[in-house]
């Protein structure tokens, strides 16, 4: 087996679109990733991908960022603006995992903070997991911590929701409550669609504990990189920073650093049999294809001389998204794009009718509240991972009131 790298942005937006290349980053997470969205391919992708996309709905996506979230993010702010700062990682995670445990269908019976450090806790260890490939920890070691934590999702999380979600379609079926009574979740979805696609309970765990832990940790990671790069941006420029209170502003702000920050740096995909790749030529079967992601996103000829660079207004073609590959592209296309990011307002819109997301709408928050790094307390890399994340971030809040 043959390795090839890309790094061209058009040739790597090309081969994201490429049918006959599938997905292998995730090869060595198996204990998470078997068989779950991502990883899937041809056909059986395509059921799963057309029966999940019915949760994420943009209507639905406005209604949870204009009436459900802003209840949630000033919940979750409340202890830390009281305690004059925290870990921004903490912060992001505790929004984050809220988030993405309504969406994936797992249920929190108490709420309490006992329950959500836990789930913090699980989502993290996934997380590893996922990511596996670029964990700087003995492998084997990780998969048996993360078999661990899957164990404890399924027997205090995922089952009893699993049991409620059932009950409530027998109760749907025979006529006592309505569609609209049952949850819009993706565990809801793939078990009203199950006789389309016949997954076992191992298979929806799995489905479940993907969606939870990709959700968290990109969104948790995506609020910390963004808030970084536009405190770096703005200095001591006043001008600059009057500019950070139009929230339209602020979600440029995300796109570019998602650009720069992909939640993935590079994507892996084998070729089922031999193809012409572009960038590459001839690839045979079982070849492995290496997309840099990162380096596609810092693509001069697309992006600019200063591509690599934090420049919140740069001018990208008509054919590029502002975030560049950031959420893939073609068939695995991440389906939460339009929840975290939004959908990119002209400047100057008016940002109570723009559909702006959840990222944006936190990093609203936390600079409305004055958010600073620490100086005596600076950030610092995460040493487990050879991804370029975050490990702790320790904000302080300087806003009076705060």
């Amino acid at each position: 087996m043959a390795r090839h790298r890309i790094a061209a942005f058009r040739d790597c937006e090309a081969a994201l679109r490429n049918r006959d290349l599938k997905q292998a980053l995730y090869d060595a997470g198996k204990v998470v990733m078997e068989g779950v969205l991502l990883t899937l391919h041809g056909e059986e992708h395509s059921a799963r991908r057309a029966v999940e996309v019915r949760v994420f709905r943009r209507n639905f996506f406005h209604y949870y960022e204009r009436v459900v979230f802003p209840r949630t993010l000033a919940e979750t702010l409340a202890p830390y603006l009281a305690a004059g700062g925290g870990d921004l990682l903490q912060i992001g995670y505790r929004l984050t995992v809220n988030l993405t445990a309504d969406f994936a269908g797992i249920d929190r019976p108490t709420r309490s903070a006992e329950e959500t450090e836990r789930l913090i806790a699980i989502t993290k260890k996934l997380g590893e997991g996922a990511t596996l490939v670029h964990s700087t920890r003995d492998h084997a070691e990780v998969s048996a911590e993360v078999a661990a934590v899957q164990a404890e999702l399924r027997d205090r999380f995922f089952l009893p929701s699993l049991a409620r979600r059932r009950a409530l379609l027998a109760d749907r079926d025979a006529g006592r409550i309505a569609d609209a009574d049952l949850p819009r979740d993706v565990l809801m979805t793939l078990l009203a669609g199950n006789d389309e696609l016949s997954l076992s309970e191992d298979q929806l765990l799995r489905e479940i504990a993907f969606y939870l832990q990709a959700g968290a940790h990109s969104t948790a990671n995506a609020v910390v990189h963004a808030l970084w790069e536009m405190l770096e941006w703005t200095g001591d420029d006043k001008s600059r920073w009057a500019r950070l209170d139009d929230p339209v502003f602020i979600q440029h702000c995300v796109h570019e650093s998602l650009r720069l920050h992909p939640a993935s740096p590079e994507a892996w995909r084998t070729a089922t049999f031999p193809v012409k790749v572009a960038g590459i030529g001839d690839v045979a079967g079982q070849d492995r294809v290496e997309l840099d992601l990162y380096l596609a996103n810092c693509d001069r000829t697309i992006f600019g001389e200063t591509a690599d660079r934090f420049e919140p207004d740069r001018e990208v073609p008509g054919t590029v998204l502002r975030s560049g590959l950031a959420f893939g592209i073609g068939l695995h296309t991440c389906l939460g794009r339009e929840l975290d990011g939004g959908v990119v307002a002209r400047p100057g819109a008016d940002p109570s009718e723009a559909q702006l997301g959840i990222v944006t709408l936190i990093l609203v928050e936390l600079l409305r509240h004055g958010a600073r790094i620490i100086p005596d307390d600076p950030p610092q890399r995460d040493a487990g991972t050879f991804r370029p994340n975050w490990g702790r971030f320790p904000v302080r809040f300087t806003a009076k009131g705060a």
